[in-house]
Parts: C-alpha cells; structure tokens; sequence
C-alpha cells in the first residue's frame, strides 16, 4: 500500500497557499479626481494637467502627494509611465 505522507503534504501546502491567496486584498482604490485636482491646482496648464494626471492614477491606483519633481518617487508606477506618442513622460 502506498504511503499517504506525499498526499498530506501537497494537501497542507495547497490549504496554506489558498490562505495566503483569500488573505491578500488589493489596495483600496484612491479618489483620482481629488488627488489630481490637489496636484494640477497650481499647474499653468490645469486641464491637461487633471487629464494626464486621472489617466496616470487610473493606471497606477496613485498620485503623488506634493507638486514638486520630487515628490515623484512616492509612486514609481506614477514617475515611470510614459507617453506613447513621444516617448517622454506622461505624468505631471
């Protein structure tokens, strides 16, 4: 009779990986039209702004709090996409 131990320990390992799966939630999702208003408020080109800016939280779940250039690194996803067209980068 083949021995049972192989089963049990795949069947362990399979509950243990469907607790870790059922426990990871995702990231609430963040208010973009507040957070790119707060950003682009100051911006000389608001509208293009708040349109690149909800494009860019739409994609990445996050915006910078500051204004600056260097408030950037707070959302790599944020600081790295870039524009299709042009190959620079597309969020203020």
């Amino acid at each position: 009779m083949a021995s049972s131990k192989p089963f049990v320990a795949i069947a362990f390992l399979l509950l243990v990986a469907l607790l870790m799966v059922a426990e990871a939630q995702p990231a609430p999702k963040i208010d973009c039209p507040s957070a790119c208003k707060a950003r682009c408020a100051k911006n000389w080109r608001n509208k293009i702004c708040n349109k690149d800016c909800n494009i860019c939280c739409g994609k990445c779940n996050c915006v910078p709090s500051g204004t600056s250039q260097d408030t950037r690194n707070e959302c790599p996803c944020y600081a790295n996409l870039l524009n299709s067209k042009n190959g620079k980068l597309k969020c203020p």
